[in-house]
């Protein structure tokens, strides 16, 4: 049962970090910047979080240097916000959310450099799958609409959520919920003020506080940090990375009821191939290889099957004609033969 809750909890965090997108893009078509949205976010996100950690006990434990740790963390939270909020304004929401999930990689790069060990074949794997999945759904085949700023955008997007997901994983563990998602949300504010500095104070509009200040502070600083933290821990980082997947669709969906973006075959694929490369790492290397032999097995072992009942055919078809059956009938039988391949 406890199990069940942390999936559950895991699903409405990634869940609600895949509809960010979206509202962005909708609140850019009404004329609202992306400083003022990103600004109206991490200022709401703070306040709210601050009014939750009131509630809770002052928790003696820990060293005071926890405190400048999570506001350094935070900084990263900030700018992946930003510099996904500036990918949205020149891509679709469907690429964005595939450039923001190479983190998958990155991350793995990550704990390989941190532990002085050598990537595993699975994790390999999962890296060579991602990118070809990337390759697809970002349109670089030629049926999709990229932007090479925004494509940049989104890839250090990506670097920063590498960066902020390894704060939330290893800063001050030890102290409460409420009081290091404050922390972390405030040093993301600060990071936001410091990267648009006046450029927020130009065509700000209050409104963009109530209007969508508080959708995108619930999704995006309140609500995932909340359920991760409960959730996480039930399933595991393995099972937990794997929920984490339902991101992508949720955020594609979304995009395509709400913004009635069209989404490719190749992109679908694509999409399918990042999520793939999600799950490869957690499996054990047995599975891994022997998905790997399949996978490149399939297509010349189904080719040879056909071309080897093609000669069966053929060969039926000279018996029947040197057993004097009509030539018509002959060939009559032949076509059927092949057909039926």
């Amino acid at each position: 049962m406890k199990k069940l809750k942390g999936i559950v909890f895991v699903i409405i965090g990634a869940a609600s970090y895949g509809i960010l997108a979206t509202f962005v893009k909708v609140a850019g078509k009404e004329g609202f910047s992306t400083a003022s949205i990103t600004l109206s976010q991490f200022l709401v996100g703070f306040l709210v979080l601050t009014l939750l950690d009131l509630k809770k006990k002052p928790v003696v434990t820990g060293q005071g240097s926890d405190k400048y740790k999570l506001l350094s963390g935070g900084t990263c939270l900030g700018l992946t916000s930003t510099f996904y909020y500036l990918s949205v304004q020149y891509l679709p929401v469907s690429v964005c959310i595939i450039l923001l999930m190479q983190t998958i990689w990155m991350g793995i790069l990550v704990d390989c450099v941190r532990d002085k060990k050598k990537p595993a074949t699975g994790q390999l794997l999962a890296i060579v799958v991602v990118l070809g999945g990337t390759f697809l759904a970002t349109g670089f085949t030629g049926g999709g609409e990229w932007n090479l700023i925004g494509v940049c955008w989104g890839l250090l997007a990506a670097v920063s959520y590498t960066g902020a997901m390894y704060a939330a994983n290893h800063i001050a563990t030890h102290r409460s919920l409420f009081y290091r998602s404050k922390l972390l949300v405030l040093g993301g504010l600060l990071a936001i003020l410091i990267f648009w500095n006046i450029r927020i104070a130009e065509g700000f509009r209050p409104e963009v506080l109530w209007h969508y200040g508080l959708i995108l502070a619930l999704f995006g600083t309140i609500l995932p940090p909340v359920f991760f933290t409960r959730g996480f821990p039930l399933v595991g980082m393995s099972l937990g990375s794997v929920l984490a997947a339902i991101e992508i669709p949720v955020s594609i969906a979304t995009a395509h009821i709400v913004l009635q973006e069209q989404v490719s075959s190749w992109q679908v694929v694509g999409c399918g191939l990042v999520i793939l490369g999600m799950i490869i790492p957690n499996l054990r290397i047995k599975k891994v290889l022997l998905a790997a032999v399949c996978l490149f097995a399939v297509i010349p072992l189904k080719a040879a099957t056909i071309d080897t009942l093609k000669v069966v055919s053929r060969s039926m078809h000279k018996e029947i004609t040197t057993l004097g059956i009509k030539a018509g009938e002959g060939k009559c039988a032949s076509r059927v033969c092949i057909a039926c391949i």
